[in-house]
């Protein structure tokens, strides 16, 4: 690694902890209060079939595997049953296989993209799915306030915890010049624009030696740049016509770092909150900075929030495309809905009767 590139991590680093440092107490009740605001309660089930879909590269992945075999043992359950991601298939097969053994419960032990697959498995279905975050972002299991260093009490959790259910959305991506489509589920944060350029553009190696802050250095060299037209509809609203870097649609707000990045995102409100970011200059992107930084209440021209159940996006050239952190092929028209209420997750909180957590 070169040393600009470690100074220049070491001082966003530093940037993050100084200027975050005073609200982190806040921002995490603020985040509590805005996603684990449904109501939660307990599975009501003694006996449980589980099934785990698992990606065996991850670090921790046979510890994880042993610590849930123990678990259910110690419980009196059947064995669990565990189904392992490949190059080949994330996990879409695997998931067909598990549901047929009708499990109770389904762990996933993995990055984002693994989450995704069991998410739009189990989307509309009583199924509920316990996270065991393994991978660099962890974000859905960030944003149910789920401690992403703690393995086993995240296995505890997604065994014995309480469940409730949240909000997810499906994006449909059309490209009208390779005459493509496809459609995916999503639980935390998609986006179309400059976001999807930095994260298919991030090295791998730097990204397993500093983790999210790789991200950074890939989001400097994309800083300047063109500011792109694009038609947006917003609940079948007339179409805008804007200039844009990025355009991302929020599930819910908190990103790595633990920065609430769009603290008004609630997890289970039937809506997505659109950001619409049209830098056109290094002071442009400086201020976004502090805005979010801050949590500073202006408004700010360049990046405009609206609440909407559906958005479309047309444009003109295709342009690339994200879901939850993974690259998700170019489109030239974009369709994004909340699926309210779809998905029953385990998640921490107090047993039946107050006291103690669920863990």
């Amino acid at each position: 690694m070169s040393d600009w590139i470690l100074y220049l991590l070491i001082g966003v680093a530093l940037a993050f902890a100084i200027s975050s440092w005073w609200g982190v107490r806040r921002l995490k009740a603020l985040h509590m209060r805005s996603t684990v605001a449904g109501e939660a309660y307990d599975s009501g089930l003694a006996q449980q079939r589980v099934a785990v879909l698992i990606n065996p590269i991850k670090a921790r992945a046979e510890e994880a595997k042993a610590a849930i075999q123990r678990a259910c043992l110690t419980a009196g359950w059947d064995e669990p049953v565990f189904y392992e991601t490949t190059a080949e298939d994330p996990g879409f097969t695997q998931m067909q296989a598990a549901l047929a053994g009708k499990p109770d419960v389904v762990l996933v032990g993995g990055g984002d993209g693994t989450v995704r697959v069991v998410a739009e498995a189990l989307a509309h279905t009583s199924v509920a799915m316990g996270l065991i975050p393994l991978g660099t972002g962890n974000l859905l299991a960030r944003n149910v306030d789920l401690d992403v260093n703690d393995l086993h009490g995240n296995i505890q959790t997604a065994l014995f915890g309480r469940q409730r259910y949240i909000d997810t959305a499906r994006m449909a991506i059309e490209n009208s010049r390779t005459g493509t489509y496809s459609e995916h589920v999503f639980t935390v944060i998609a986006g179309i624009g400059m976001d999807a350029e930095v994260l298919a553009d991030t090295n791998d190696g730097l990204k397993k030696a500093v983790g999210w802050l790789a991200y950074t250095e890939a989001g400097m060299r994309h800083l300047p740049g063109r500011r792109k037209k694009v038609s947006i509809s917003l609940d079948g609203s007339p179409e805008q016509i804007r200039n844009i870097r990025s355009v991302l649609f929020a599930n819910c707000g908190l990103v790595p770092g633990g920065i609430d990045f769009i603290p008004q995102a609630m997890i289970d409100d039937g809506m997505l909150d659109v950001v619409v970011m049209s830098p056109r200059s290094a002071l442009g992107w400086l201020l976004m900075y502090v805005k979010i930084m801050f949590k500073h209440s202006g408004k700010l021209p360049i990046m405009t929030v609206y609440r909407s159940g559906k958005v479309l996006i047309k444009c003109p050239e295709p342009m690339p495309t994200q879901l939850d952190g993974d690259t998700s092929g170019e489109a030239t028209r974009l369709t994004v809905q909340v699926e309210p209420r779809s998905l029953l997750v385990r998640v921490r909180g107090e047993i039946a009767g107050g006291g103690e957590p669920a863990l």
